[in-house]
């Protein structure tokens, strides 16, 4: 720190200190009058969040001291062991009184500027003094007012507290400012890819490809060419199994399910085929086995085990050793965010909350899950809304455009190029994002190193000394105090 500063306990410059309003769950509700703050609606940065507060009542209470007015000092007592010890300024001009919850602590100042002791306790610093004081057990953390006033704070001149709030407040402003722009460009990178796999599985993306290329084989004639190839495929495997006597008779082969255009339609170049899943590709499912937790548990984690939403665990063996397609069947569809579809190839487990696909080759694959990645399933849904299910059957019958198999090559080619393009701009945005996060505690570190105002004390040595110094306002904290406390202890006297 400057020479010109001193360090104080924190309970040295407080004139009063009290919890907010204690209301069960009980006593929450919408019909009721107050909004009330709660431990949650402060961020880790210490910024107020008024979008979803609760409502309180507050019969015989003193509804003025547990309101929040600006300039209010709130410090939070209880949360997470990441999340206690959040403080702020309250900077919000409200028209009706906001409670504050018992968790919340307000704490009032003599001669200090309530954001200098916010911002110097989300400091590096200030975050190892509490974190020291911190009383954990394994779901909750609480910070103590009493250890609490024993932590450590600089005194700082009175007008110089002025310089840093400003300046401070001028530079996280930017650094917030930073924070959302580059928080906004994964939503904007979702929808580029979004529209870059409409753009692949409708043909616009090839649109201008398709008139300088010559089509040898066309999508009907690899529509027919495919299917042959899996009907005999097959019967030779059945007449394999039957050889080594795994079978007694041959199944027969199942054609696949003509498309569903009834529930809905899909739009696709003149140069395409319509199909549905199963001309496109096999469905597996019947080779799907659940494994139970515990059994999980016990193994060494070899294979991935998939279901709905991806790898949900490792096992010791594997049902699946290919190049495959799986697909969502009972998950959450409404409203859902991450794709339904997604690749693996090579050994694994799956469950039976995820569909098995296997088109003829990768890039027939690849281009099955780009198709149905954001396919608009909820037509074919059965079930609840919170639990809809896209039975074996619907998944079947979905239909979709088939290219020719050079055009899938082409497709293929573009949506990867173009998806490489975003994984890079996320990446960077994920760096940037870094760094912007590391600058708020460096800003922080300069200006309790008295960085920030070095200049500015060069200048005006006359408001940092004598009178001015950080020594004398302490002094003269220290005077108000035992003022204070002296009011306080005074009692009327008893009757006779």
């Amino acid at each position: 720190m400057p020479s010109e500063w001193v360090l104080s306990k924190l309970e040295e410059l407080v004139s009063q200190s009290f919890t907010g309003l204690v209301r069960s769950a009980a006593e929450q509700g919408i019909e009721n009058s107050y909004s009330y703050l709660k431990m949650n609606n402060i961020s880790a940065s210490g910024k107020f969040d008024l979008s979803d507060l609760v409502k309180v009542n507050a019969y015989e209470v003193d509804v003025e001291k547990y309101s929040l007015k600006k300039g209010d000092f709130i410090f939070n007592t209880r949360n997470s062991v990441e999340l206690v010890g959040k403080c702020g300024v309250f900077k919000i001009d409200t028209p009706a009184p906001i409670l504050f919850n018992n968790n919340l602590l307000k704490i009032k100042f003599l001669n200090i500027k309530p954001e200098i002791v916010a911002h110097w306790l989300n400091s590096a610093i200030g975050k190892d003094q509490l974190k020291s004081i911190t009383s954990a057990t394994t779901s909750v953390a609480a910070i103590y007012q009493k250890q609490l006033m024993a932590v450590d704070v600089p005194v700082i001149p009175l007008a110089e507290q002025q310089q840093i709030a400003q300046k401070l407040d001028e530079l996280l402003a930017q650094v917030d400012t930073l924070k959302t722009r580059l928080a906004a460009i994964p939503k904007i990178l979702k929808r580029f890819r979004q529209s870059v796999l409409a753009a692949a599985v409708g043909g616009r993306l090839t649109e201008e490809w398709r008139g300088n290329v010559k089509i040898v084989e066309s999508a009907s004639e690899l529509k027919i060419r495919w299917l042959a190839e899996r009907k005999n495929n097959f019967e030779l495997a059945q007449l394999d199994r039957l050889s080594r006597g795994t079978i007694k008779t041959p199944r027969k082969f199942i054609s696949p399910l003509n498309p569903d255009i009834e529930t809905a339609e899909v739009r696709f170049p003149d140069e395409w085929e319509l199909v549905s899943v199963s001309e496109f590709a096999e469905c597996l499912d019947s080779q799907r086995v659940p494994v139970k937790k515990d059994q999980r548990e016990s193994s060494n984690g070899l294979y991935p085990y998939f279901g709905a939403n991806g790898e949900v665990d490792r096992i010791d063996e594997y049902i699946f050793d290919d190049d495959l397609v799986m697909v969502t069947e009972d998950e959450t569809f409404y409203g859902r965010i991450k794709p339904i579809a997604y690749r693996y190839t090579g050994k694994c487990w799956v469950n039976n909350h995820a569909h098995v696909l296997r088109a003829p080759n990768k890039i027939a694959n690849d281009f099955l899950c780009y198709t149905l990645m954001y396919y608009k399933v909820i037509p074919w849904l059965t079930g609840t809304t919170g639990r809809a299910k896209l039975g074996q059957g619907s998944l079947n019958v979905l239909p979709m455009g088939m290219p020719p198999e050079v055009e899938q090559a082409e497709i293929v080619r573009r949506v990867e190029q173009l998806f490489a393009y975003a994984d890079q701009i996320e990446q960077r945005v994920k760096d940037a994002q870094a760094r912007v996060n590391h600058l708020t505690q460096s800003l922080l570190a300069k200006a309790f190193r008295g960085e920030l105002t070095a200049e500015w004390r060069a200048q005006n040595p006359e408001l940092i000394s004598g009178e001015n110094s950080a020594t004398a306002l302490l002094q003269r904290i220290k005077v108000e105090r035992e003022a204070l406390a002296g009011k306080t202890k005074t009692k009327k006297p008893k009757s006779p």
